[in-house]
């Protein structure tokens, strides 16, 4: 397993995470728990969740019980009030079963909240990064455009978004903006919510990035096999891979 920095934090994390929120849809909490550890044991440190999903918040804590710090563990709040932000926080602390986050995200936020250190949302955020309910903050949205304002601003330290082999031009530019900047990207849908099946092609182009750590949902003990397995055996990134991973991109936009 590789091992990256995210952005300017103290965090060394695994370059491949494991996207604890489809823990939600796995059968059981043993299930659940063997495939937090097996990704454990593979090598994987990183572990991204969000309120939103508490079932998989609490499987999660579960799963790390004796494990808590030796992995680093992020999550998310949609919330837009400056108070609920905060009680959804040590929501998720509880659930997680631990004191603290690594780091802890504005889920899908308006402009302001993104643009100014003067918004309430923002106070908030770093206020519980102050407190040490946080270690780092950042955001995760879905809009380029907020994702450009907030990693324009310098207010946060991560920016997580859909990020893989058929992402726009202006997706990759906001992606090496982060990497001039030090802002750790984590990259959600790293196959495009389902549209990608060619899982060499998606880990390959990923893989090129050094800045960036894709998410990977993982619902069962063979998906978390074959990342595991690309972890492991990267693909060969060469003039047939690029034209192959250019020619998806272009069918696909």
């Amino acid at each position: 397993m590789d091992f990256v920095a995210l952005g300017k934090t103290d965090l060394l994390v695994s370059h491949t995470a494991f996207g604890a929120m489809s823990l939600g849809e796995v059968a059981s909490d043993e299930e659940a728990s063997q495939l937090v550890h097996k990704a454990y044991e593979g090598g994987v440190n990183f572990f991204d969740t969000a309120h939103d999903t508490k079932v998989s918040e609490q499987r999660l804590g579960n799963a790390l019980k004796g494990m808590r710090h030796d992995v680093f563990l992020s999550t998310k709040s949609t919330s837009k009030g400056a108070q609920a932000l905060i009680e959804d926080l040590r929501d998720s602390l509880e659930a997680l079963k631990t004191d603290y986050v690594d780091v802890f995200q504005l889920e899908n936020p308006e402009k302001d909240a993104v643009c100014s250190a003067d918004s309430a949302l923002y106070k908030s955020l770093l206020s519980a990064k102050e407190s040490g309910l946080t270690r780092h903050i950042g955001i995760v949205t879905e809009s380029l455009e907020i994702a450009d304002i907030a990693v324009n601003s310098g207010l946060f330290e991560t920016v997580q978004l859909s990020f893989n082999v058929l992402s726009s031009d202006e997706a990759r530019r906001i992606v090496k903006t982060c990497e001039e900047k030090e802002i750790g990207v984590i990259a959600m849908q790293p196959l495009n919510g389902g549209i990608i099946s060619n899982i060499p092609i998606a880990f390959g182009f990923l893989n090129q990035f050094d800045n960036v750590v894709p998410v990977w949902g993982v619902r069962n003990s063979e998906e978390l096999q074959q990342i595991l397995y690309f972890t492991e055996h990267p693909p060969v990134i060469d003039e047939d891979f690029k034209k192959e991973a250019e020619k998806l991109r272009m069918f696909f936009n």
